[in-house]
């Protein structure tokens, strides 16, 4: 097994990464820009408030829209990876151009993926919403870079020791969204069946996507 614990940040420095431990500074901060941008006429106060609103109505079936595509379309997949903010506008989730940058990574049976964002809460919140309150607390972002594996079974997920864990730290400028593995049982159900498989956790990296017996089991 080897785990391993990626920060994405300049020069993989914490320092570059602390506006957890500043909140009230940036809070404010971005009140100065904002009045700032309005001041200039760069924007109004209606285009901030309606950007905002539309990544506050992002929910976690965005994203298993995303990954049910992904699923059934090999090509899409492709592109997914490759260029992920464009190709998630194929299923109408639009991102700002000064959004931060967004990676998609694909979970596989020798290699599996966890987001975390150690300092803070950053979190796809354009692509899947806002972060569940585990993701944000110190239990989970301190816990998970060095005993992932043990995070993972208190979730209900074991790996077996031949897969790869890989910890990803989301900072400021990069944001990471899993692709859950394709549930076995599921090659005759439709992209929209398909996507009922999949959760918020698993596109967190924290599970796996459902079985297609435990959504019968639920209805």
């Amino acid at each position: 097994m080897a785990s391993q614990h990626q920060h994405d940040s300049q020069n993989g420095q914490a320092g570059d990464h602390n506006h957890g431990d500043h909140a009230d500074y940036y809070s404010r901060r971005a009140e100065a820009i904002q009045a700032l941008l309005i001041e200039k006429g760069v924007c109004s106060l209606n285009d901030i408030m309606t950007k905002a609103d539309e990544i506050d109505a992002r929910t976690p079936e965005d994203g298993a829209r995303i990954v049910a595509k992904a699923w059934v379309d090999p090509e899409y997949k492709k592109r997914l990876i490759a260029d992920p903010l464009t190709a998630i506008q194929e299923v109408g989730v639009v991102l700002a151009e000064t959004a931060p940058r967004l990676r998609v990574l694909e979970n596989t049976d020798k290699i599996h993926h966890l987001g975390v964002c150690t300092l803070c809460s950053c979190f796809p919140r354009a692509v899947i919403g806002r972060p569940p309150d585990w993701y944000k607390g110190l239990a989970y972002r301190s816990r998970v870079v060095v005993d992932p594996r043990g995070v993972l079974r208190e979730f209900g997920t074991e790996l077996d020791d031949s897969v790869e864990v890989r910890v990803m730290d989301s900072s400021a400028d990069m944001r990471y969204l899993v692709l859950p593995k394709r549930p076995d049982g599921t090659e005759n159900m439709s992209e929209e069946d398909l996507a009922k498989l999949v959760t918020l956790e698993s596109m967190i990296g924290v599970t796996h996507a459902k079985s297609p017996a435990s959504t019968v089991a639920g209805s």
